[in-house]
This record gives C-alpha cells, structure tokens and sequence, in this order.
C-alpha cells in the first residue's frame, strides 16, 4: 500500500475485522440478525470499503466496543460487496441509506440509527 493510499483510504479491501464482529453476509445472516433482536438489542455497521470516512468512524467505534465493558451484539455489513443486502435493509427498515451507518434494532424493529459521526456505542446501549 503506498503512502497515499495510507492517508486517503485508497485501498478497497476489508479492514481487518475484530472478534466481535457477526458478518452479514447473506439475506438468511440479515434474517438471523434480526432473530437475534428478538432476544437482544442487535446493531448492524454498514461500512463503505472505499471510503475514508466511513473507515476512520469503523475504527472509532471498534476502539469504542473494546474499551468498553458492555457486550453488545453488533453485525458488520460490507455495503460495497453487499449491495442489495444493503439496499433491503434500506427498504425493510424504511430508514434512508448512508455510508456509515449504524442501525440499531430490538424486536424486529429499528429503534435508533446514525451516521457518520454521530455512530457511537451509546446507540446501542442507551
């Protein structure tokens, strides 16, 4: 990776992901996410690979999850490589599409959801 692409985000790969991460990868992972719901608040990140932004805030919020004692449930959609799974949870959950974005779910239903800088673990936990 080259220095500009270090400071600009020009590499389009994954970042490493963290162990508490639950990917979406699949309607049937986002179905079972929102099972999940039924039992705890669940949240879904949809992160932009290629974008700068939405990798700084990603890294934000993990340091935010690790250095926290809370446990949380949290699932991690990759929206580039996931489109239309992007795109249903935009229309299932009738909340606008951003890049990043964090949606907050209980029962099926979204109870809170931000983006950019306004993703943080209070989201969740609140």
């Amino acid at each position: 990776m080259s220095f500009f692409d270090k400071i600009f985000g020009g590499n389009n790969e994954a970042p490493e992901q963290k162990t508490f991460w639950k990917k979406i990868e699949s309607e049937e992972d986002l179905a079972k996410a929102v099972e999940n719901s039924f039992q705890n608040k669940i949240a879904i990140f949809k992160h932009s690979t290629s974008c700068f932004i939405s990798r700084t805030v990603l890294k934000n919020f993990e340091k935010e999850v690790e250095n926290s004692d809370q446990e949380v449930d949290v699932y991690y959609l990759d929206l580039l490589a996931y489109r239309p799974i992007s795109n249903k949870i935009a229309a299932d959950f009738e909340i606008r599409h951003e890049s990043p974005q964090l949606i907050v779910i209980k029962n099926g239903k979204p109870v809170n959801n931000a983006s950019h800088q306004d993703i943080s673990l209070s989201q969740i936990v609140s």
